[in-house]
């Protein structure tokens, strides 16, 4: 006799676009982005989120010919992305010598028309000084501050993968693990609605540790020469 399926757990599926990020060593790149068109089980269901990051991966796989694809959000499973997430990884401020998570120091460090930077972020939890509303509600975002070191808003994400790579570079427990990887995806990452993308600061990481420029990305003149001198291929210009 068939089995009928709870009408709760039916779902339609819907075919979805997500980027795919991937480090290149013999390239005018040092990221290659692409949209990759896949089919996303509907649902919020952790068993539904993981069918969809399956279905990606496949497309990716079958695409690109690769064999390691990473999946950078939370609904992976993985533990390694668990550790490379920006609410985790932790950067070591050299002037206090303390420790804060990617996200706790990229919010802390945003100044805007009216407010900012507002540097009690820095130890609130990671995802509540995300949503904090000051964030929203001081006007246009002008630039960062971060313990005096000032950026510009553009390039639009220089500061951010300037943040996850050191970071990471902080990190060495991690590196051999992340090597192993070809790309690197976010299911959770929209495009059309944010524009830091920690999974391609994770490949911009990975592009610049084969080709031996690690040692380069410490002082921010420098990362940001480094990063001047290869093509950029980012979501960006993918929705332009």
């Amino acid at each position: 006799m068939e089995q009928r399926q709870n009408p709760t757990e039916q779902t339609q599926n819907a075919v979805e676009h997500r980027p795919v990020f991937m480090p290149r060593v013999n390239s005018d790149n040092l990221v290659k982005t692409d949209m990759v068109r896949f089919e996303r089980h509907v649902g919020f269901a952790s068993r539904q989120k993981k069918k969809s990051i399956n279905d990606l991966h496949q497309v990716i796989r079958k695409k690109y010919g690769f064999n390691h694809v990473l999946e950078l959000s939370s609904k992976s499973g993985n533990k390694l992305s668990f550790l490379l997430s920006p609410l985790s990884l932790k950067i070591t401020d050299e002037y206090d010598g303390k420790q804060y998570s990617v996200e706790n120091a990229f919010q802390a460090s945003k100044v805007f028309e009216h407010g900012g930077p507002y540097i009690d972020l820095l130890t609130a939890p990671p995802r509540q000084a995300k949503k904090d509303e000051r964030l929203s509600n001081s006007g246009a975002l002008i630039g960062y501050d971060y313990f005096g070191m000032q950026w510009q808003v553009e390039p639009l994400t220089v500061f951010y993968d300037w943040l996850y790579v050191n970071a990471l570079k902080q990190n060495p427990q991690l590196h051999e693990e992340v090597m192993q990887y070809q790309a690197f995806t976010d299911i959770e990452f929209n495009p059309k609605k944010s524009i830091q993308a920690p999974a391609y600061s994770l490949a911009l990481f990975v592009a610049l540790n084969k080709r031996e420029l690690l040692d380069e990305v410490d002082d921010p003149m420098a990362f940001f020469d480094v990063c001047s001198e290869f093509k950029v291929s980012n979501t960006e210009q993918l929705l332009e």
